[in-house]
């Protein structure tokens, strides 16, 4: 008997069955369809297009080998973003992939129908139309929707025997041309000379005409929790078949070209081939063995079989994954129990495949599918990256990408430079694909976010204002800091106009449900009752109580559901906490209480060094000044050269100018040593009580620099550490007011993009100088 996980899918398949999905997946169809178009194109270059195709996909296709051997699970790239990148970004690649798998699916259908009616009517056995295709294109998405319901067993060995037949095929056409080559055309060397006879244009058109053949790999990755050692099998078989894949595809074009005389065609054997298009192959094929028209059409469409059937189960694992944790309703999540299948999911986008089969032209949404594998793989490039910061230490790689992070970042720049030539040749395919996603955000903000959020971090206690302000700052509540906390938060507040909100977090363990602990909180609810009596106006500000097993989920869910701009809490549990830094999207002010707190707040000192965290640490500071009346002293770091200087003092200048700063005096650190802690506090210590202001610092592999832990290890005084994320204007809450606003007046969708983008800069900029206000955004709306 197949052995089960816990998830309830059972451990049928083996490396040669994904290996198999894999080269399936791959060939699909696409090597009869696309040679011909892309000989059109590229001529002989062909080869060297899939060749760099090849090595571009193998950018992306090892960070998919090395998240899979320490990340095996269904759901493939949807299970890794969700991981290493901020809400919504798993949700919204999972509705992508799983659209673009099933528009994948839909194709082959339509492709299958289209070879095997062309194929019975050259029988003489039925006359061709339309209806008939479609009707056969339906038949065969029930055929494979009832097989991968099934179970895995049965699907990889239909699979294996279909891809087999596929393979056999595709080797009888190399042999008969080989043959040819070595018999019945000499001069076969000839046909090379004009090797790039449209230049490198035409090779960059059919690199992007055929990229869409080495998308599939993804595929073995819905495999994590059905394959047998998954940790080593997943990582191989990806390697194993994009290889394969590729030296086919070069082999198969060359021995095309060279096995055609071109004396006798009249022209060259490229020309010849690529002037019928998409039927190149298969009048090639008349040339060199007899049937072989026949043969391609067969071929044709049992790899169209096989590439249906692959993409079927991955269409099926995405929407699984996505159910299991909440990004679609429950019954997607459900496995059958008898089968051990994800039956819900996989009838749903059977269902899907066949809707679009039978009523859409595909080929222009078959770019769109392209589209969004690009910014699918975009994603997973920057997960992979995020997960090894986050998690390197705890998860036990069997297989690391090497020279990293070089090969993801080149995997993100190669997926992002394809999908904007797609733009540029293609640009229905982006308006398909972003209408795509603004329905799925749209879906993400007024169902999925709150299922997801009331499972893994139910609120239990939520009381506060109707009216909300739009920026939000974000106490974490600490018993014996809070009062200071809040403190500075009114500060902030009270010059940006903002609100505050409070968040205590009752944690759970993992062993106790949190259906049955909701008894628990009221201890918490009882402590905001007392704090409302402590602090001015409580009426003004939210208080929030939340449960789960996870406090930094719970911090991450209210950001989201609340849209914080600002996080203030102590900086001892935000200092380790790389989730909480890397999958949030607000700024942070992490505490560190000194003895002296209460008079501290009369002087301020800020640590400015180039960069963004020192630019919010001095706006912060001002903020506090003009509550407490405090008096404000800059230290400025570390320079390198006179131009660095000059540098340094235009971008204080500015600020300063911005916030009407005035009276504020300047200092310079000498450091004695390259260490410059130890001057900086040699410098901090000239004023007996203060608060020190510290940026984060810019390091690539950590959250704090060096020199912010050992001020913060060494000082006595109170100290603010300030992180400021790039992006913290730029949240889901901006995006949807802005969309809402847009489908109320009925306008174009395709400006939601531009105006948000462009909003985002602007609102960034205005808050950054202090002229933020609700009448600007409100107008800004409007407009």
């Amino acid at each position: 008997m197949a052995a089960e996980n816990s998830t309830g899918l059972a451990r049928t398949l083996g490396l040669l069955d994904v290996v198999m999905v894999g080269v399936a997946a791959m060939i699909g169809g696409a090597i009869f369809v696309l040679v011909g178009p892309g000989m059109a194109e590229a001529g002989p270059a062909l080869m060297i297009a899939f060749l760099l195709n090849g090595v571009i996909t193998m950018f992306t296709a090892l960070t998919y080998a090395e998240l899979s051997s320490a990340l095996p699970d269904t759901g493939g790239g949807y299970r890794w973003v969700r991981e290493g990148l901020p809400r919504p970004n798993a949700f919204l690649s999972g509705w992508m992939s799983w659209f673009a798998h099933t528009i994948a699916g839909s194709l082959y259908a339509v492709a299958f129908a289209s070879f095997f009616v062309h194929l019975i009517s050259q029988m003489g056995l039925v006359e061709s139309s339309a209806l008939l295709e479609k009707g056969f294109a339906a038949l065969a998405i029930m055929a494979f929707t009832i097989i991968n319901v099934k179970g895995t067993s049965p699907t990889s060995k239909v699979g294996n025997a279909i891809t087999i037949t596929q393979i056999s095929i595709i080797g009888l056409l190399i042999a008969a041309a080989v043959f040819a080559m070595a018999f019945t055309n000499n001069s076969w060397p000839q046909n090379f000379e004009d090797f790039f006879p449209h230049g490198v244009s035409g090779l960059v058109i059919a690199m992007g005409l055929t990229f869409i053949a080495f998308e599939g790999y993804e595929v073995i990755a819905q495999t994590g929790n059905e394959l047998r050692n998954p940790k080593k099998n997943i990582p191989r078989a990806i390697l194993i078949s994009l290889c394969a894949v590729v030296a086919i595809y070069i082999l198969f074009t060359f021995v095309f070209i060279a096995g055609l005389s071109s004396s006798e065609l009249g022209e060259p054997s490229w020309s010849y081939i690529g002037g019928f298009g998409e039927l190149g192959i298969i009048e090639a094929s008349r040339h060199l063995l007899p049937f072989g028209a026949l043969i391609v059409l067969v071929g044709a469409f049992v790899s169209t079989l096989a590439a249906l059937n692959a993409t079927t189960y991955s269409s099926s694992r995405v929407s699984y994954a996505m159910g299991s944790q909440y990004n679609l309703p429950q019954p997607f999540g459900k496995i059958h129990p008898k089968y051990k299948t994800p039956v819900v999911s996989t009838i749903a986008s059977g269902a899907i495949m066949l809707v679009l089969a039978l009523a859409l032209d595909l080929t222009e949404i078959a770019f769109a599918a392209s589209v969004m594998f690009l910014f699918l793989f975009a994603q997973v490039n920057y997960a992979a990256i995020s997960i090894r910061r986050l998690y390197e230490k705890k998860l036990e790689y069997t297989f690391k990408t090497p020279f990293f992070p070089l090969i993801p970042t080149l995997g993100i720049l190669s997926a992002v430079g394809l999908s904007v030539y797609l733009l540029f040749m293609h640009p229905q395919s982006w308006a398909i694909a972003i209408v795509w996603t603004v329905a799925g955000f749209i879906i993400y903000k007024t169902y999925t976010s709150k299922k997801e959020i009331e499972h893994y971090a139910p609120l239990i206690y939520n009381q506060g204002p109707e009216e909300r302000r739009e920026y939000r700052i974000l106490i974490i509540y600490h018993p014996k800091y809070i009062m200071h906390y809040f403190k500075i938060a009114n500060a902030i507040a009270s010059e940006k106009e903002g609100e505050i909100s409070v968040l205590s977090v009752v944690h759970i363990p993992v062993h106790l449900p949190l259906s049955l602990s909701s008894k628990v909180g009221e201890s918490a609810i009882a402590v905001f009752d007392k704090l409302k009596k402590s602090i001015p106006n409580p009426i003004r500000h939210r208080y929030l109580v939340r449960m789960s097993h996870d406090v930094t989920d719970a911090i991450l869910a209210t950001v989201e559901e609340q849209g914080i701009n600002l996080v203030i809490m102590d900086f001892s549990d935000l200092r380790s906490n790389r989730k909480l830094l890397s999958l949030s999207t607000c700024d942070f002010v992490g505490m560190k209480i000194g003895k002296n707190i209460d008079v501290d707040f009369q002087n301020i000192v800020v640590s400015y060094d180039k960069g963004r965290h020192s630019n919010l640490g001095l706006r912060i500071a001002n903020s506090i000044s003009k509550s407490f009346g405090s008096k404000i002293r800059v230290v400025r770091g570390v320079v390198e050269s006179p131009e660095d200087e000059l540098e340094v003092m235009n971008a204080i200048n500015e600020m300063m100018f911005d916030l009407e700063m005035k009276n504020v005096q300047f200092e310079k650190v000498y450091p004695k040593t390259k260490n410059v802690a130890p001057s900086l506090l040699e410098v901090f210590d000239k004023v007996e009580s203060e608060i020190i202001i510290l940026g984060a610092g810019n390091q690539a592999d950590s959250a704090f620099s060096p020199k912010t832990l050992e001020v913060l290890s060494r000082t006595k005084k109170s100290v603010m550490v300030i992180r400021d994320h790039r992006f913290s204007e730029f949240h889901a809450r901006t995006i949807w007011k802005i969309i809402s606003s847009r489908l109320r007046e009925n306008r174009y969708l395709y400006r939601i993009y531009v105006d948000v983008v462009h909003l985002g800069y602007s609102l960034k900029a205005r808050r950054a100088r202090g002229r933020y206000d609700e009448d600007y955004f409100d107008s800004k709306i409007k407009q």
